[in-house]
Formats: structure tokens, sequence, C-alpha cells
């Protein structure tokens, strides 16, 4: 057993993931604190290992964030017992095989792992390309070693959906929050179940938009302001935070995902891992944030707040 785990906090993290796009760039509305350096970064990645996740989810297009997390594992001496889902670069050609070969071998460099748990197609537009080459070169990767796991990152249900009838494809990302329910809506979680395909949810927090005072919003999104005060009503009947509200939903209403989020700071990881260790009193609180749902796109899709 790892000398900084205990067998509490080891169970907290089983169903969660750590986000590590916040350790490789600015990243989220609501960041105030910038990338992390990397002495804040071991200490984040530190703390989520003793309270037991053993899953990284990161991506090429992330920056620094695959040579951070692995200097970061190096230090601690976890190399080879963390489980990492990257993505690929979607600026790489789908058809170019061998490029996308050497772009793995360098997320392995900077990993500094010598296999990926999970690899995932970034673009969801890449499963068109299946058929015209990529599967095979997916399948070469799992063959040889390289890769355990494949899947793909998802932003519309459809896709999703697609994603799920693949026999190559075992895992799939989508975002669901208490405000976006396209994806159950769709049937996409009820499908994976049935075809034993793993679901990680992400944007518990919606970028961090759900846990913003509405003063703080920026004026290009003063549009969200009702949607948050919505919000605020249903913590204040409950007596929970927004925070609570968020994390609780999706842990409850998706008990067979996976839940992917970041923190900027090993504070803000404490507070997810305390508030996870939590349930709701009654299946009415989760009916009531069901009545949460809004469709607005300018709200719930992080695309069109530029």
């Amino acid at each position: 057993m790892n000398p900084f785990v205990n067998s509490e906090e080891s169970q907290t993290g089983s169903r969660l993931v750590l986000g590590t796009a916040q350790l490789g760039m600015p990243y989220g509305i609501a960041n105030r604190t910038g990338q992390p350096d990397f002495e804040t970064a071991v200490s984040i990645i530190k703390t989520a290992w003793e309270y037991g996740i053993r899953e990284f989810d990161t991506a090429q297009a992330y920056g620094e964030s695959e040579a951070v997390l692995g200097r970061a594992f190096a230090s601690l001496g976890i190399s080879n017992k963390v489980r990492i889902i990257t993505k690929l670069d979607p600026k790489l050609d789908p058809h170019q095989g061998q490029n996308i070969k050497r772009a793995i071998n360098r997320s392995l460099e900077r990993l500094q792992i010598p296999a990926l748990y999970g690899l995932m197609l970034h673009r969801e537009e890449w499963l068109d390309h299946l058929n015209h080459g990529l599967e095979k070169t997916l399948r070469a990767l799992v063959l040889d070693g390289t890769v355990q796991h494949l899947g793909v990152s998802l932003y519309t249900p459809v896709k999703a959906l697609q994603a799920l009838k693949s026999d190559i494809l075992e895992m799939i990302q989508v975002p669901a929050n208490i405000l976006d329910h396209r994806f159950a809506d769709a049937g996409v979680f009820n499908l994976a179940n049935e075809k034993r395909k793993q679901v990680y949810i992400r944007s518990v927090f919606l970028q961090g938009l759900l846990l913003m005072k509405p003063e703080d919003l920026p004026a290009s999104m003063a549009f969200a302001k009702s949607t948050l005060g919505k919000i605020d009503n249903l913590c204040a009947q409950y007596k929970y935070t927004r925070h609570k509200i968020a994390l609780l939903y999706i842990k409850e209403k998706y008990p067979q995902a996976k839940i992917i989020f970041g923190a900027e700071t090993p504070i803000q990881l404490k507070q997810n891992l305390i508030i996870w260790r939590n349930n709701f009193t009654s299946i009415f609180e989760i009916s009531q944030i069901d009545s949460l749902s809004i469709l607005d796109e300018r709200i719930i899709n992080p695309y069109f707040w530029l």
C-alpha cells in the first residue's frame, strides 16, 4: 500500500477521476488563480492519491498537463500505479496512422509511463473516420499493449449513441450536470449500461459556472443570472450549497458512471472529496433538482461562451 494512503480515504475515490486540464493551462470560467505551479500540482495529485483516486484524465491539447503529470507521478513514486486516460490532439490527421502512433509515444514519454489505461478521440467527428483506417490504427495500439481501452469524448447525444454502437470503443466521456440532462434524456446512460461500457462524466460544475456568484459573471454572460438564481432558491430550500447539490446530484443520479472533476488548489480538491462522502436525505430532493434541467446551449455549452 502507498505510504500516504489510509483505508478510510482509499474508499472515497473509487468513482472519481482527477481532471488535469487545470494543471497544464489556465482553465475554467471561474478560474482565479491561473495554472498552478509545479509544487501545487504535486500537492493536488498527492492529495487525490491519498483519497483513493487512481485515474487521471488529460489530453495532448491540455498545454503542459501531460508533462506536469509525468514529473509529479515520478516525484511521488506512483508512475507504475496510476491509470491515465489521454485524448488525441484534434489537430492530427485521423488518416495518418504513423503520426498518431508517434503522438502517443510522445505522450507516454511526457507521462513517464509504459502504457495508457485509456485513449480517447478528442473530437466526436472522428467517429466518422473509424471505417476509413482509424479503427485499424487504434486496434494496433491495443494489440501491441500501448493502450488498454479506447473511447471518445463527446459533445452531442446523437454521437454518443453512435459511439456506443462501436465494437472497438469501450468508454465514452460526456458532459452532465444539474442543468444539462441531454444525454440521460436521449438514453445514453441506459444504452451504455446495456452494452457494459464505461461512462465518464465531465462538466459537473460546468467549468465552474455553477459555483459562481451571479454578480461575478462576466457581462457577456449576464443572461445566466436567472438560472443561477433558481439554483440558489433550491439550495436555500434544502440548506445545501450549490457545490454540494451539483456534486451529489451527479453521484446519485448516475451510479454507474465515473466522475471527472478538476482542482486549482489542494483545498478545492479536499472540499470536493469531503462533499463526495455525503448523500442526499431523500429521493424527493433528486426529483426537485431534476426540474433545473434546461436546453439553452448558451449556458450549458461552453463553446458558446466565447
